[in-house]
């Protein structure tokens, strides 16, 4: 699959850790080939994480991640230690530079104890090897390399390549319930949240994979799904909606279609669906002061009636009866204390790796708070949850 049939969530993520001066961005520049980190004697040349998304052979599409020095110091220092650490929750291969003159140090050894932790498969990399006169007996995933000597560099990306696991199965939103020539109906409202011009992205992701399995995909606004049912020949096997319309699509659905919507979809995809559906249950115990946290994984500009922000809240309030306190984080940012909340309601996570979900579902899950999902929340509110989740019993 090339660089561009895949987005930026759906590539391989490789980050560079180590500590400052260690040569990680020398070593990010010579096995992505490109001027990409910034490079100096200086300790902490590269300050926030630096991503780019790019053609890595032999592995494929590829985010290059490359962190800050993890031994950073001073008031700044610190906030750059902790993004470095948050990178940790989207790094599928981790790659650990060490100074092979000076060895591993007390804080790598703590970077190989969070990889094994998060079960991330990791390379540590001894770079500046052409200035050693002895070499040690190495472990399977260490090599020794030199970015300025340009020694080893393509086995390194071969041990990449190796742990990239490129012969496991690809994971499908519709795979399993779709078959050749069924007929599924997306219904997409056009309001003022939605971008000019184009599809949001878990719209195009569904059309493109309901495409490759050779279903007929037939698209159409909330406003016109009803005429838009009575012009097909047969009912559709499957309705796919946009969770904000799931009242007014279930109302003109018949009970014999099965119905869904994108962010269930994705729910399933990038995360633990029926985890997701019993953490719903958490709506019927919330009481007055209490907090609940609603995660989107992008960053859009809020706009009035946001389905986030505005939408859901208030059918929270309306559905619950309750004063209830909600906080709101986007893109990157997840809380890593999650006690004051009684509920998370995350969006679909379109825009997040799959292993960056499931360590937020992990964070919820260790701190015992209920996390649910936008579509399940909003299909519960409306009392068409069992309907919603039906089409996604395997």
């Amino acid at each position: 699959m090339s660089l561009n049939e895949k987005v930026s969530a759906e590539r391989l993520h490789i980050a560079f850790f180590g500590l400052r001066n260690a040569g990680k961005s020398s070593v990010v520049n010579a096995v992505t080939n490109q001027e990409l980190s910034v490079v100096s004697d200086v300790k902490g040349t590269t300050t926030d994480p630096v991503k780019k998304a790019m053609e890595l052979l032999p592995v494929g599409p590829v985010v290059i991640i490359d962190t800050a020095g993890i031994d950073d110091e001073g008031d700044l220092g610190k906030l750059r230690v902790e993004k470095t650490r948050k990178i940790l929750n989207k790094t599928d291969v981790a790659i650990l530079v060490v100074d092979a003159l000076k060895g591993k140090k007390q804080e790598d050894l703590n970077l190989i104890e969070d990889f094994k932790k998060r079960n991330i498969p990791y390379i540590v990399a001894f770079n500046k090897c052409d200035l050693i006169t002895e070499k040690q007996e190495l472990k399977e995933n260490e090599i020794y390399v030199s970015a300025k000597e340009n020694i080893n560099i393509n086995e390194l990306k071969e041990l990449i390549g190796k742990l990239s696991n490129p012969e496991t199965e690809e994971k499908t939103l519709l795979g399993d319930i779709i078959n050749l020539g069924d007929t599924v109906v997306l219904v997409t409202p056009i309001d003022s949240s939605a971008p000019k011009g184009r599809l949001i992205l878990p719209q195009q992701q569904t059309i493109r994979e309901l495409l490759d399995i050779g279903a007929t995909v037939v698209v159409t606004k909330d406003t016109e799904l009803e005429e838009t049912l009575q012009k097909l020949k047969n009912p559709p096997t499957l309705v796919i909606t946009d969770s904000q319309a799931f009242k007014k699509v279930s109302a003109i659905v018949p009970e014999n279609v099965e119905l869904t919507s994108f962010s269930i979809l994705f729910a399933r995809y990038k995360g633990e669906l029926w985890g997701a559906v019993n953490g719903a249950d958490e709506l019927d115990n919330l009481q007055d002061g209490d907090y609940v946290l609603v995660s989107e994984g992008c960053t859009h500009h809020r706009q009035c009636g946001d389905i986030g922000t505005e939408k859901l809240p208030n059918w929270i309030k309306k559905y619950t009866n309750k004063n209830i306190n909600f906080d709101f984080t986007s893109g990157s940012d997840f809380p890593d204390n999650l006690k004051k909340y009684k509920l998370i309601i995350h969006c679909g996570a379109c825009m997040l790796t799959e292993r960056e979900m499931k360590s937020r579902i992990a964070i919820s899950g260790e701190q015992q708070v209920p996390i649910s999902n936008y579509g399940i929340i909003i299909a519960k509110i409306n009392g068409i949850l069992e309907r919603a989740t039906t089409p996604l019993h395997s």
